[in-house]
């Protein structure tokens, strides 16, 4: 068992990094949870979590290429651990449990 528990934000960006595999970043983060959860997000939100989850050693980040439509600024691009994978794996294990678990007259469609 993994000694963190996700909030449900915290599980939604985490799935979000392992989806952009090696290509997450604040805004690709923000895009691809809007458009697959179609939930508005701020950037500071985002910020907040992916500085919670790195110390977690649930994702770690690295600074990318400085560009010039940027500025000369980097993107910091994150990136799941090993940590992180397994804690999405239980808990992907825990929510699948859950759901077996309703009886299927509760779930009967209408």
């Amino acid at each position: 068992m993994s000694q963190y528990h996700l909030g449900e934000f915290e599980e939604i960006v985490l799935l979000t990094v392992a989806i952009l595999n090696g290509e997450a970043y604040g805004v690709s983060i923000i895009e691809e949870i809007e458009s697959r959860v179609d939930r508005n997000v701020s950037l500071g939100a985002i910020q907040t979590v992916l500085k919670r989850l790195e110390d977690k050693e649930l994702v770690q980040s690295a600074f990318g290429e400085a560009t010039k439509v940027r500025g000369g600024k980097r993107k910091r691009y994150y990136t799941i651990t090993a940590e992180g994978q397994k804690t999405l794996r239980q808990t992907k294990e825990q929510r699948l449990s859950l759901w077996n678990a309703i009886p299927k007259i509760v779930l009967k469609q209408a």
